[in-house]
């Protein structure tokens, strides 16, 4: 596995020309294990969703060092996505194969005993045909990691992977994480629960719309630090546009 990394170029990211990250500039090296934090409303999932491609930058720019077609993974939030879609369990986690098997081919079978085995990784053996829709949100959300598994992917990008599910899940997911970046991966994660960042991501990066530090977690998870991000929060405009550079003559 080469080594991917992210460099991000006093990136600008928004909606219809209105700033939710800004001037943001710095670097996810190689295997990093990264949690995104700040308050709501920060810029994280804005901020995932830019490296992965799924927006372009207003201004500045994403640069993919060593990184190709399907070397990264996104897991958007819970709330962004259709849990109820008429769709098997086996067949959700399949989807992790597209960038495999390309749009008009079809499943192996070695690609379904893969999808298989990542069920067992995350507790779900048996569940494979079952509704996706209808599993509990826990059991979902490790259906969502297994298609992870299957993707292979050198990055990961987690949105707020463990809101709102139970103690278990979040501790096979993240036993997951940790074997991601014990093999070298690169992990991104937004995560609002400043206790499981301390015990599980050495490095993150304080967002509030703009950084307020990234470097190791100990230091980024200030209490200054964290009352520079609430006030900065309480303070954005909202409908603020984006600002505009000057070229020199």
């Amino acid at each position: 596995m080469s080594d991917p990394g992210i460099k991000l170029e006093n990136l600008t990211l928004g909606y219809e020309r209105h700033p939710a990250v800004h001037h943001l500039s710095g670097e996810f090296k190689a295997g990093c294990l990264t949690a995104v934090v700040g308050p709501n409303g920060a810029g994280k999932s804005t901020l995932l969703k830019g490296i992965s491609g799924a927006i372009e930058p207003l201004d500045g720019a994403v640069s993919l060092i060593g990184v190709g077609a399907g070397d990264i993974a996104f897991l958007p939030q819970q709330t962004q996505l259709e849990a109820s879609f008429p769709i098997s369990v086996l067949d959700t986690v399949c989807m992790g194969c597209w960038g495999q098997a390309g749009l008009f081919r079809s499943i192996t079978r070695t690609m379904v005993d893969k999808a298989m085995m990542a069920l067992g990784v995350v507790g779900l053996e048996g569940f494979q045909a079952r509704p996706a829709g209808a599993l509990s949100r826990g059991q979902f959300q490790r259906v969502l990691f297994a298609r992870l598994l299957v993707q292979d992917a050198k990055i990961m990008l987690l949105d707020e992977p463990f809101t709102a599910i139970d103690e278990a899940t979040c501790e096979t997911l993240l036993s997951i994480i940790h074997q991601w970046h014990d093999e070298g991966r690169m992990v991104i994660a937004a995560i609002h629960d400043m206790a499981q960042v301390r015990a599980h991501f050495p490095q993150a990066l304080m967002l509030a719309r703009e950084c307020i530090d990234w470097g190791p977690t100990d230091d980024v998870l200030s209490t200054n630090n964290l009352q520079i991000a609430r006030d900065i929060s309480n303070a954005w405009v909202e409908n603020a546009a984006i600002c505009e550079r000057i070229e020199a003559a």
